[in-house]
């Protein structure tokens, strides 16, 4: 094995570490007998937002109005998102039909 395999099989390693007690970390800390404080469950209930509303305003920074090409997928795979989450309640559904059909009308249409 050589020293760059090791090194990465260390680095995966200490990631996936990381990653399993970050993970567990409330998990553990809240599991007692003293009730979860307010703050965090304030914190689980708006966070999702906040992350999503960031996650949008990540994807459509570098949106390009130059033609209707450059914006027209975006507009329409972001409705189909709205509308299937909207309809469903299914974040799942809606964000790989949004994917899929961003891709679609990049692909074939665009």
């Amino acid at each position: 094995m050589t020293d760059s395999t090791l090194h990465s099989i260390l680095l995966v390693l200490v990631m996936a570490v990381v990653t399993y007690l970050l993970r567990a970390f409330p998990f553990l800390v809240f599991s007692g007998k003293k009730p979860t404080p307010k703050f965090v469950l304030y914190l689980g209930k708006v966070l999702p937002y906040a992350i999503i509303g960031m996650l949008v305003i990540y994807c459509v920074k570098d949106i390009s109005f130059d033609s209707v090409s450059h914006f027209l997928p975006y507009i329409i795979a972001g409705a189909v998102v709205v509308i299937l989450h909207v309809w469903r309640r299914n974040t799942l559904l809606s964000i790989i039909a949004g994917t899929l059909s961003y891709m679609a009308l990049v692909q074939f249409v665009f």
